[in-house]
């Protein structure tokens, strides 16, 4: 038996004390379905897929059925809220992702908390962010994270040469970038695109050293890495997205939310051809989310934080399992060692 009253409480507090924080600034909690007929296509991602058994008719033909998904993020729903005037808004939802699961940081299910504050940027939400921590360290008693001190913001160009001296900027086609990572001894072994090679590169030799001596805002990420982001304006390679790293753990995925209708069904249809050539599922693009963002008026930031990962970390916990009444692993009977995620593409040595 795993279970874990003491743990029970402690998570009771922790989302009381999240809804404390939201609530004080006038945030509207809203509730969102955890199944949809459509999905983001996003080439990395693997969804649960259900059907809806139509007995009784009402959709179609009695007998079809409706192909269904778990949902692997809120936002779709949430910018359809924003759409229609919502405001302020913030969530606790449950998201599902197919095949990440083991390592000390996947469970295939798990608790989003996603937030939209309505004329923000990013760099607002990275603000806004901090400030979320450093209200629920404080509950929390996580002296031990330095989170006082101001905290760091490096693009992620920047992390590269830091890192690795190589300049992103310098190479973005992937047989230059290619080149500079073999120069430097790094495998680029299973990397087919620049995205790929990048993020291998990351993974191994960047992401596991962030964050510990203090947390680090990582900003600009590729376009190509960021599809419901905005562009920077100054250059479109790169795109206003940004994520939190705390003692080497990545927690939040935050933007300058992309409101241009024609740009972001250009991105879907981008990123389907993607998954048609790796011979994956392809999905239809959502029209009603769409025809919500050509109502969203004024610039839009917004933030996705896994609140479990979080609590791993003000608890000074190894793995996330030490954090969830019911981890995937103890429930399938398995042992403590697991899979590296879907997400990770392979590309980690």
């Amino acid at each position: 038996m795993y279970y874990d009253k003491e743990l029970a409480k402690v998570k009771s507090l922790y989302f009381k004390k999240i809804r404390e924080f939201f609530d004080a600034k006038d945030f509207l909690e809203v509730e969102v379905p955890c199944m949809t007929p459509t999905v983001d296509p996003e080439p990395a991602m693997r969804h649960f897929e259900t059907s809806f058994e139509n007995m009784y008719g009402g959709f179609g033909a009695s007998g079809e059925k409706t192909p269904m998904y778990l949902v692997t993020s809120p936002e779709f729903q949430m910018k359809k809220l924003l759409g229609a005037g919502f405001g302020d808004i913030y969530t606790l939802a449950r998201v599902f992702r197919n095949s990440e699961a083991g390592g000390g940081r996947h469970n295939p299910e798990f608790t989003m908390l996603e937030w939209y504050r309505v004329g923000a940027t990013y760099k607002e939400m990275m603000d806004e962010t901090a400030e979320l921590v450093k209200f629920l360290a404080r509950e929390f008693e996580a002296e031990k994270l330095n989170l006082n001190e101001k905290w760091d913001r490096k693009s992620l160009n920047d992390l590269f040469i830091e890192y690795c001296g190589i300049n992103l900027n310098e190479n973005r086609e992937v047989a230059l970038l290619k080149k500079a990572a073999e120069a430097k001894g790094f495998d680029t072994n299973a990397c087919v695109t620049w995205d790929d090679v990048m993020y291998k590169i990351f993974l191994n030799h960047i992401e596991p050293k962030l964050g510990f001596e203090k947390p680090v805002f990582v900003y600009n990420y590729p376009a190509s890495q960021a599809a419901l982001a905005k562009k920077n304006a100054d250059d479109p390679f790169w795109a206003e997205r940004f994520e939190l790293y705390i003692n080497g753990n990545e927690l939040c995925n935050g933007f300058s939310e992309l409101t241009d209708s024609a740009e972001q069904r250009k991105r879907f249809e981008e990123q389907n051809e993607v998954r048609a050539k790796e011979g994956r599922t392809t999905f239809p693009v959502d029209e009603e989310f769409l025809s919500s963002l050509e109502s969203i008026r004024l610039p839009c930031g917004g933030n996705a934080l896994g609140t479990d990962r979080l609590l791993k970390v003000l608890l000074g916990k190894d793995t996330i399992e030490d954090v969830i009444l019911f981890p995937f692993e103890k429930m399938m009977g398995a042992g403590a060692g697991g899979v590296i995620s879907a997400g990770d593409n392979n590309l980690k040595n």
